[in-house]
């Protein structure tokens, strides 16, 4: 019997309660899903960068309108059973009440949690102001809370994503988010385990890390031991597959061989993926 959206939100909201550290892997599309829910992964979540590079436009240039964004989101629910979670960068618009109907959409597509960012898209004032970017999260928290079930908000801090790589203002604002009722902190490319511990230690609520970034590519057992209690890759997945696919690419162009389908995944174990056996 399939999963309704109020006991996949139930199931998420516990996955942030239970001890230690859980992974939320990031497909970017329904192929993907399918293959990470059969590998037995508890929830999963969108990637903008995936999704922004796999429809051949660019990451991080606010080129992927939200209706794109949720109609790729309500794709990945239908795809399995699993929880899902979207990333909806910055709710696809600086006032707070475009960011409460952004939630509203969510829900609507079948979504049980999103993060939304405090980064404006506009390179000359990368970051809302503070009293701006809580209001834009107080929004969002009040518009999940009048949802008929857990709703998952999380809030990212992006100073280090965008060129302002100051600890104590990314702490700031993650203390100020947990108060506005985020259910979830995040302070993307944060540097090192130190500033991760740091983080964690500031706030009571579950903190989310990213991991894959150059430097970044920290263990589960080291980021639950600094308090971590949810991992996600972004676009790391992604990232290796296409790295995959450019190496073999280049291999064929360049020198005329096709040693790199020696080691390709064979159909059979990809049916039983699509199939939902794991494998």
């Amino acid at each position: 019997m399939k999963e309704t959206q109020a006991s996949k939100a139930k199931k998420f909201q516990a996955l942030h309660q239970r001890s230690g550290a859980f992974v939320i892997p990031n497909p970017w599309d329904v192929g993907t899903a399918r293959m990470l829910a059969g590998l037995g992964f508890e929830a999963l979540a969108t990637t903008s960068g995936g999704l922004a590079i796999s429809l051949g436009l660019r990451d991080g240039e606010g080129v992927v309108t939200r209706d794109t964004a949720l109609a790729h989101a309500r794709a990945l629910v239908d795809a399995s059973d699993l929880p899902v979670s979207a990333d909806l960068e910055n709710g696809y618009g600086d006032a707070p009440e475009t960011v409460a109907e952004t939630v509203r959409l969510a829900a609507a597509a079948g979504l049980v949690g999103c993060s939304i960012e405090d980064a404006t898209g506009d390179r000359a004032r990368p970051i809302y102001d503070k009293s701006l970017a809580v209001e834009r999260v107080i929004a969002a928290v009040e518009a999940a809370r009048s949802l008929p079930f857990p709703f998952v908000l999380t809030a990212r801090a992006e100073n280090f994503l965008r060129g302002r790589p100051v600890l104590d203002d990314t702490i700031e604002r993650l203390q100020a988010f947990e108060a506005a009722g985020a259910d979830v902190l995040y302070a993307p490319n944060l540097p090192d385990i130190a500033s991760i511990r740091s983080a964690c230690g500031a706030v009571a609520k579950p903190v989310n890390v990213m991991v894959g970034a150059k430097g970044q590519c920290f263990s589960v057992a080291e980021l639950t031991a600094v308090g971590v209690r949810r991992v996600s890759l972004g676009p790391t997945f992604f990232r290796a597959a296409m790295g995959a696919f450019l190496q073999a690419a280049r291999e064929v162009k360049a020198q005329g061989t096709f040693t790199f389908a020696e080691g390709a995944v064979g159909f059979g174990e990809l049916n039983a993926l699509m199939a939902g056996k794991g494998v």
